[in-house]
């Protein structure tokens, strides 16, 4: 790869990546937003968000997951210049949102006794099942959102999707603290107020970001102008893209909640899981440069493949990668050299010692994983370009369940490690995926003689 070609790859990548960052990093801020107002209500509220946020984001990235498939679909059509393509895979993207969307929600509102019956308090479980029963008003509405930026990110347009998603942040903000502690004439409702906020704010960004669809410069694809009824072969070509990236950010995920829950059943819950949601918050709020950096890999790679240049495929996906694991190496140290900033961060300048102590223990844990977690992010993105979606899916399946998992059992409560244990499986498991996915990618890049 020469320098300038690379130099060429990096500008264009950073351009697309930016803005699809903020985007992941305004989107997760309403997490944020949640966990640190929720902080103030103490510590049982804050062990309640815990449970109620990770089981809404396992359900959300499931569905999300398949819906990202329509940003690949859209990608590779925009690069053969084929717009009615893309506008099909669009349609699809959001008759799948409804379909996946409206169970999923039900579903939502009887999580209470499933988490009595995984051992969690009975208290902390019924305050995580009535802020579940607000937010999932916001379940599928986000889902259309996800299939409409699937086709402005695929036209390398992310900035359109970063304005309305700032303007849902800036309607959250103030709408959490007005439900949550009483104000503009709202009902104080606390922890469950955080959950109708969200909702509302999910649904405002989707009715803009739809607004700019049908009128601004994606208006050529006649998305929502001619919207029809669903293309069941068209539709089944998306489900069949996008279940295993589906499965794959279910897994992923699966495992962070699968430790959670784990958590919850050690001595002192109530301040295990604190820690562990400080760590993992704040692990995941990183998590989402490289999570957005692979997901403008995998459009510069889509586009690649659809103009039929397989050169220019591997070298984009190789540079986000490498940009991926840039990143996560700057927050890596600032987890490991000051985690008492990060802490402050959750829980204010004077935070529970006990709490804090754990939390920035899990924090030094958290920071040699960065790196792998960084790495596989940006080539899990990548390969989505290639439209290579089962056999990573695959590759999760033993990398997160088989290496993390029981290592984390085995460290967390079999050797008696505790929360610190955990979180070591959690490490060897993304080691384990970095590696397997990005030689799932060179094997691609180097062998196949044309990307289709």
């Amino acid at each position: 790869m020469s320098r300038p070609a690379l130099g060429r790859e990096v500008r264009a990548t950073l351009a697309l990546a930016v803005p699809i960052v903020l985007v992941q990093l305004a989107q997760m801020s309403m997490s944020f937003i949640d966990v640190v107002m929720v902080g103030r209500l103490g510590t049982e509220a804050l062990a309640a968000v815990v449970l109620a946020s990770t089981t809404y984001v396992t359900a959300s990235l499931v569905c999300v997951g398949v819906l990202v498939a329509v940003q690949p679909t859209v990608a590779q059509a925009v690069g053969a210049g084929d717009d009615a393509a893309a506008a099909r895979g669009a349609r699809q993207g959001l008759w799948l949102a409804t379909i996946l969307g409206i169970p999923f929600a039900i579903g939502l509102g009887f999580v209470e006794p499933v988490l009595v019956w995984t051992g969690q308090d009975p208290d902390t479980s019924a305050l995580a099942g009535a802020y579940l029963r607000a937010i999932r008003w916001g379940f599928v509405p986000n889902l259309w959102f996800t299939a409409l930026r699937g086709l402005a990110e695929g036209d390398g347009r992310p900035r359109a999707v970063l304005g309305v998603t700032l303007l849902g942040v800036a309607v959250n903000v103030p709408l959490n603290y007005a439900l949550m502690f009483g104000a503009l004439g709202l009902p104080a409702l606390g922890l469950v107020g955080t959950g109708w906020g969200s909702a509302v704010s999910t649904t405002v960004m989707t009715a803009a970001l739809a607004l700019y669809v049908r009128r601004g410069p994606l208006a050529r694809f006649g998305v929502l102008a001619d919207f029809r009824r669903p293309d069941v072969v068209a539709l089944r070509e998306l489900f069949a893209l996008g279940w295993p990236i589906g499965v794959g950010f279910g897994m992923e995920s699966g495992l962070f909640t699968a430790a959670t829950l784990l958590v919850g059943r050690l001595p002192d819950p109530e301040t295990a899981l604190a820690a562990h949601q400080v760590a993992l918050n704040a692990a995941s709020v990183a998590f989402m440069v490289p999570l957005g950096i692979g997901m403008a890999g995998g459009v510069r790679v889509g586009q690649a493949v659809g103009a039929g240049d397989e050169r220019a495929a591997a070298r984009a996906g190789w540079t986000s990668a490498g940009l991926g694991a840039a990143f996560m190496a700057c927050s890596a140290l600032l987890f490991w050299l000051r985690p008492d900033l990060v802490v402050a961060v959750y829980a204010g300048s004077s935070p529970d010692p006990v709490v804090a102590a754990l939390a920035a223990s899990l924090l030094s844990v958290a920071a040699v994983f960065q790196l792998f977690d960084g790495v596989q992010a940006a080539v899990a993105g990548a390969l989505r370009g290639l439209k290579d979606t089962r056999v990573p899916m695959l590759i999760s399946a033993g990398a997160y369940w088989g290496v993390g998992l029981t290592t984390g059992v085995v460290l967390g409560v079999g050797a008696g490690w505790g929360a610190r244990g955990l979180w070591w499986g959690l490490t060897l498991g993304l080691a384990a995926a970095a590696v397997a996915l990005s030689a799932r990618f060179a094997r691609l890049t180097r062998v196949r003689p044309a990307l289709a």
